[in-house]
């Protein structure tokens, strides 16, 4: 070894420091593997610069993408009982609450919100994966209840993102219940002559799609986002047949007349306050006759 290697360079980094860097100004695409810096995901909404597949979002990145300028007012939402059947796997239930809310910053998988979008009133509510895969516990049906009595208040639309595995399952029943709650919670805005408009992200799955999800008056889906009841592989196996090329996502559930549109992320809020003021004549109208 030289004097270099041992004299030289270890002065020179001693001079100079030891600069720690973050493990997290790359990201690698999912679909086609390549690697993005984060400043230029984050400009392009979380969608690859090079395939454009489009990555799972935070709640509280879909309500600052939708609504103008990034400026919207959170609702507190009700409480739900913590842990109502005092469940216990490998892990307390308790605790994958605290580590979920630890890690996302929420108090549970849904965030509600008010403000505008295209100058116009509306109530948006977005689901996060990120908090126990988007489960709907006792906690998501309060927050569908809350986001849909708020957009009766002030006579706006209602727009739920969807992003679940399903119902919760540490809650069993209780669980379950969320399912016609958040129907009853849809139907009371559709009563008040509002537009509910359902927009399916990557993935929607389980009752959720099963109940609120798919009873939107316009629905709205991602580019490739998955989307069905059951997995691929329980139907293959319920079916016997080999499931089509496609099967469950947004594309193929769009040309089979399920969906009305698939449109892509930098365009959502575009369309979202399209549809909505399409929609507010027809609401103003149907309030005045009443």
């Amino acid at each position: 070894m030289s004097w270099l290697t041992e004299y030289v360079r270890p002065k020179i980094r001693t001079l100079l420091g030891r600069r720690d860097v973050p493990d997290n100004l790359w990201h690698q695409c999912p679909s086609c593997q390549q690697m993005i810096f984060h400043r230029e995901l984050e400009r392009n909404l979380k969608v690859c610069t090079h395939c454009g597949h489009h990555m799972r979002a935070k709640a509280l990145d879909r309500l600052t993408w939708t609504f103008d300028d990034g400026a919207f007012t959170r609702i507190e939402l009700p409480k739900a009982p913590a842990d109502p059947l005092r469940f216990r796997d490998s892990k307390r239930y308790t605790d994958r609450l605290r580590d979920a809310r630890d890690k996302t910053g929420n108090d549970d998988a849904i965030l509600v919100a008010h403000g505008k979008i295209g100058g116009q009133q509306a109530v948006v509510a977005a689901m996060d994966f990120e908090f126990m895969a988007g489960s709907m516990g006792a906690a998501v049906g309060e927050g569908i209840v809350a986001a849909a009595r708020l957009a009766v208040l002030q006579s706006a639309p209602l727009i739920i993102y969807t992003a679940s595995g399903g119902a919760r399952m540490q809650e069993g029943a209780v669980s379950l219940m969320q399912m016609p709650r958040s129907i009853i919670a849809v139907r009371m805005v559709k009563d008040a002559g509002l537009p509910f408009i359902s927009v399916l992200t990557d993935p929607t799955t389980g009752g959720v799609t099963a109940s609120f999800a798919m009873l939107g008056d316009i629905q709205i889906a991602e580019p490739g986002a998955l989307i069905g009841f059951a997995g691929a592989r329980v139907i293959e196996q319920t079916v016997r047949e080999t499931l089509p090329e496609g099967f469950q996502r947004a594309e193929y559930l769009h040309a089979h007349g399920i969906i009305d549109m698939v449109v892509k992320r930098a365009e959502l809020a575009e369309t979202l306050a399209r549809i909505t003021s399409l929609l507010k004549p027809a609401v103003v109208e149907t309030m005045a006759a009443e």
